[in-house]
């Protein structure tokens, strides 16, 4: 019986680990935020054309789009990847911790990156015996969400039609190794939201509750989670919360304006159109109790991030063959978003999730200070996704010539 790819991936990975684990610390060093991700690009584009990848055309700035295409005929697949970080200060102790003070990978881009190129390294290992063809695209600026749209505006999904997309987050709350999904909804949908503040403001040594904006928005930040009470998708809350709040310049002067800026996460719209509904509620009352003015804008969003059945089956039991069956898990649907899903609305695919914990547990919160992953969760991340791209490719039922 011939040797599959999964078969010799354990061997493969034994070349693959040290470059990716290089890349990862290089990246975490030199974090750069949603669109400004010039340098990251560079290494990415440098490392797929070492690797004997196909560039092609990207229509966004920054990021990267490759081809390979395999021996045999097959279905093609995309593996995908975000590669931006965020505005937090890192405090962590690692070698090779940010050197950009105000960016850091708080979030596990430079791991998604970094096995994104482990993956285009394995498969360009096996090029002569695989069937189908590959894509790999690096988005920027998820965290933004806005960087999914803008590639698929600027006709990514076009120039590079594919019949799967597939991808895969790596998690600070799961144990190393453990690979998580479900068929349907799995991420949340996100809309960002700003509420402008404006009050008569004056001195501070004649503050009243009237026209006071800094009383009013010490207010409304508190009960936003009112707004999605009782909402829930098969057992998972939805979620609003804020996350800036600005007012002021001065200790003894009561501001005219304040912004309160933060997201909602709902699963269904009839839950968005309710929250949406208590929000315009909420802020009634603030405008009421405190006597200022309240303009609510939605600044943009993605939809929820929804799973393939079909394709979910099929993944799972590619992930199985890499780390076990013990290891990959159904669960419900959680709150977090990641603007993947505007592929995964244009084309059936499956999104993961990857535990990278440290075993002594520090890792530490997504988009927190002190946020760290362990280094062997690029391996398992690229192991499932290249495991996966090649089982998907080679599909009985769909495939091509």
């Amino acid at each position: 019986m011939a040797r599959t790819f999964a078969d010799d991936l354990p061997e493969l990975l034994k070349h693959v680990d040290d470059p990716m684990v290089e890349i990862r610390h290089d990246l975490h060093a030199h974090p750069e935020l949603s669109f400004q991700e010039h340098r990251t690009t560079r290494v990415v584009r440098e490392r797929l054309l070492e690797l004997g990848w196909e560039l092609r055309p990207c229509p966004t700035e920054t990021g990267a789009v490759a081809r390979l295409v395999g021996a045999k005929p097959g279905r093609r697949v995309m593996v995908r990847a975000d590669i931006d970080a965020l505005p937090v200060n890192e405090e962590t102790s690692l070698a090779y911790a940010s050197e950009f003070e105000g960016v850091m990978h708080a979030c596990g881009h430079d791991v998604h990156t970094a096995a994104l190129l482990g993956v285009a390294d394995l498969l360009a290992r096996r090029r002569d015996d695989l069937a189908g063809e590959f894509t790999v695209l690096f988005q920027p600026a998820e965290e933004a969400v806005g960087g999914a749209i803008a590639m698929i505006d600027g006709g990514v999904l076009d120039d590079n039609p594919v019949d799967y997309v597939i991808g895969a987050h790596v998690t600070s709350l799961t144990p190393l190794g453990l690979v998580a999904t479900r068929a349907g909804v799995l991420m949340s949908e996100v809309r960002s939201l700003s509420v402008h503040l404006k009050g008569r403001g004056g001195h501070g040594a004649m503050a009243t509750t009237e026209g006071n904006v800094v009383l009013a928005i010490s207010f409304l930040a508190p009960r936003l989670g009112d707004v999605v009470s009782g909402l829930t998708y098969e057992g998972t809350n939805c979620a609003c919360s804020a996350g800036v709040l600005t007012a002021g310049t001065a200790s003894n002067v009561v501001p005219r304006h304040a912004l309160l800026r933060g997201t909602l996460r709902t699963f269904t719209p009839e839950q968005q159109d309710q929250a949406i509904e208590r929000l315009g509620e909420l802020l009634a009352e603030v405008e009421s109790v405190f006597g200022v003015s309240c303009e609510l804008q939605f600044d943009g969003g993605t939809p929820a991030v929804v799973n393939d059945a079909s394709v979910v089956s099929r993944v799972m039991a590619s992930a199985t063959k890499v780390v076990g069956a013990d290891n990959v898990i159904t669960i419900p649907p959680i709150t977090p978003s990641d603007d993947v899903s505007e592929f995964l609305r244009r084309v059936p695919g499956c999104y993961l999730l990857i535990g990278g914990a440290l075993a002594d547990g520090s890792s530490g919160m997504h988009h927190g200070p002190d946020f760290s992953i362990d280094d062997r969760a690029c391996r398992t991340v690229a192991g499932v996704l290249a495991t996966s791209a090649v089982d998907l490719a080679l599909s009985d039922e769909t495939a091509r010539g």
